[in-house]
C-alpha cells in the first residue's frame, strides 16, 4: 500500500511539473475535441468514468474497470463540411493487464487552391489522425494506472506533420459505492516531422475529476477540471475550466444525459450573446449487448455538432 501511494504521488508531481512548463502555441488542436457521443453529451467530463471502451481516450487507467471486452465505432458531424470518425477496442489480456486501441480521424473537406497570382490550381484537402495503443493495470483493487502511446498525423495539401505522444492516467474506483476519481495527462510528446522549420507544442492537457452515482436516485454525476496546463494570469482562473455532466438511467433500455462546459461557454461568447453555448444533451439506447449513443452539443451562435456511436460488448 505504501508503494502504491508513493507511485500515485510521483505521478501527480510529474503532471503538475508538465503543467508549469506548458506553452500557449500548439498544434494538433483536434485532440482537444470530444471523441464519442456519450462523453460529449456529458460535456467531456469523462476522466473518472468506467466500463466504457472510449474511456481510453480520456484516461487509459479506465480500461481496468471493464466487465467485458468492449468496442465502439462512431461518427462526428462538426461545423461546415468537417466530419470525423472514431473507433475503440479494449480487453483484458490474461492476468497481465488490460490492453486497448483507439483511432480518431478528422476530415476538413475540400478547399480551392490558388497561386500568388490568383490562378485557380484546383482543390486541396486537409485531415488529422491519431492512433493510440494502451495498457493498464491495477496497483490494488481500488487504484489503477494506464498509459497510451499515440501516433499523430496531420496534413494540409502536400504538407504534413507527425508526432509521438503519450497519455498517462490514474483511477480510484469503488464499485460498491459507485464512486470514482481520476487524473490524466494527455498528449505529452513531441513532433517527429514539422510543417515548417520551427517546432510547435502539442496540446498537453491535465484533467482531474470524480463521478458518483446518487444513493437514492439512478443518476450519476460527473465533475471535472480540464486544460489545467493552460497559462493564465492567475492560478485561480484555471478553476473556470470546469465541466459537469449527469447521466440518468431511465430504465433498462434508455439513459438520458446532460452536460455543461464552462470553458467552452466563455470561449464562445460573442459580445453579450452566448445562447446555449457549452450545453449538451444526449441519449443512450441499450439493446442486449449493444448501445446506441447520440449527442448534441451547442456552440451558441457558431452552430451545433452531432455525434453518433455504436458501442457493444464482445463475449
Amino acid at each position: 500500500m505504501k508503494k502504491t501511494k508513493i507511485s500515485a504521488v510521483i505521478f501527480l508531481i510529474f503532471c503538475f511539473f508538465i503543467s508549469a512548463q506548458a506553452q500557449t502555441d500548439k498544434i494538433y488542436n483536434f485532440l482537444n475535441l470530444g471523441v464519442d457521443a456519450r462523453s460529449s453529451a456529458l460535456a467531456n467530463s469523462f476522466v473518472s468514468s468506467y466500463d466504457d471502451a472510449n474511456g481510453l481516450f480520456y484516461n487509459p487507467a479506465m480500461m481496468t474497470t471493464l466487465k467485458e471486452t468492449k468496442a465502439s465505432v462512431g461518427f462526428f458531424k462538426y461545423l461546415l463540411d468537417i466530419n470525423s470518425g472514431n473507433a475503440a477496442y479494449t480487453t483484458k489480456y490474461k492476468d497481465i493487464g488490460f490492453v486497448g486501441a483507439g483511432l480518431r480521424y478528422m476530415d476538413y473537406g475540400s478547399f480551392k487552391k490558388f497561386d500568388e497570382q490568383s490562378n485557380n490550381l484546383g482543390t486541396f484537402g486537409a485531415s488529422d489522425l491519431a492512433f493510440s495503443v494502451g495498457f493498464a493495470k491495477n496497483f490494488n483493487p481500488d487504484l489503477s494506472w494506464g498509459v497510451n502511446v499515440k501516433f499523430i498525423y496531420s496534413n494540409i495539401d502536400e504538407y504534413s506533420s507527425t508526432a509521438i505522444a503519450t497519455d498517462l492516467g490514474l483511477l480510484y474506483y469503488l464499485p460498491a459505492s459507485k464512486f470514482s476519481a481520476g487524473v490524466s495527462l494527455l498528449n505529452f510528446g513531441t513532433q517527429l516531422t514539422k510543417y515548417s522549420n520551427s517546432s510547435e507544442d502539442l496540446p498537453v492537457n491535465l484533467n482531474v475529476g470524480f463521478s458518483k452515482q446518487l444513493e437514492y436516485l439512478p443518476l450519476t454525476v460527473y465533475v471535472s477540471l480540464s486544460n489545467l496546463t493552460d497559462k493564465t494570469d492567475k492560478f485561480s482562473e484555471r478553476f473556470k475550466n470546469f465541466k459537469i455532466g449527469g447521466e440518468f438511467v431511465l430504465n433498462d433500455y434508455v439513459d438520458l444525459r446532460l452536460g455543461y462546459n464552462n470553458q467552452q461557454r466563455q470561449d464562445l461568447k460573442t459580445g453579450s450573446a452566448v445562447g446555449l453555448a457549452g450545453f449538451s444533451i444526449g441519449v443512450g439506447i441499450k439493446i442486449r449487448n449493444y448501445r446506441l449513443d447520440y449527442a448534441f452539443n451547442s456552440l451558441g451562435n457558431v452552430g451545433s455538432t452531432h455525434r453518433v456511436n455504436l458501442a457493444f460488448d464482445i463475449k
